[in-house]
C-alpha cells in the first residue's frame, strides 16, 4: 500500500471542510465585531441625545465612525426610538443558507421622552 497516496486523499477530503470552517469563523467574527461596535456606538448616541446634541451632529458622529450605518430616530409623545442598522456581507459560500446575505445588524433602544 502507498501511504503517501492515502494521506493525499484524506487531505483532499478534509481541505474543503477546513476552508469552510475558516471562512465561517471569519464571517461570524465580523458579525460579532460589528454588533459590538454598533452597541457601543448606540450608547454614545443616547449620551449625546441626553446632552442635547442636535440630530445632525449625532448623525455626523455615526457616519464618521461607521460609514455604512443607517441611523433613524422615531419620536412620539411618550417614547423616542433610536435605530442603528448595518449590513455585513457574508463571504462564505453556503453560509447564506443560515444567515441572510447581506446580514443586517439592528440595534434598537427606546427611551422615555421627557
Amino acid at each position: 500500500m502507498n501511504k503517501k497516496g492515502q494521506a493525499l486523499v484524506e487531505f483532499i477530503i478534509i481541505l474543503p471542510v477546513f476552508i469552510f470552517m475558516l471562512l465561517a469563523m471569519i464571517d461570524i467574527g465580523k458579525i460579532l465585531y460589528f454588533n459590538n461596535k454598533i452597541e457601543s456606538k448606540m450608547d454614545d448616541v443616547i449620551t449625546m441625545y441626553e446632552n442635547k446634541y442636535q440630530y445632525e451632529v449625532i448623525k455626523k458622529s455615526i457616519s464618521k465612525d461607521l460609514q455604512t450605518t443607517t441611523f433613524k430616530m422615531n419620536e412620539n409623545e411618550k417614547y423616542i426610538e433610536f435605530i442603528l442598522e448595518k449590513k455585513v456581507d457574508i463571504i462564505t459560500p453556503g453560509l447564506n443558507l443560515i444567515f441572510d446575505n447581506p446580514y443586517k445588524i439592528n440595534v434598537k433602544r427606546v427611551i422615555y421622552n421627557d
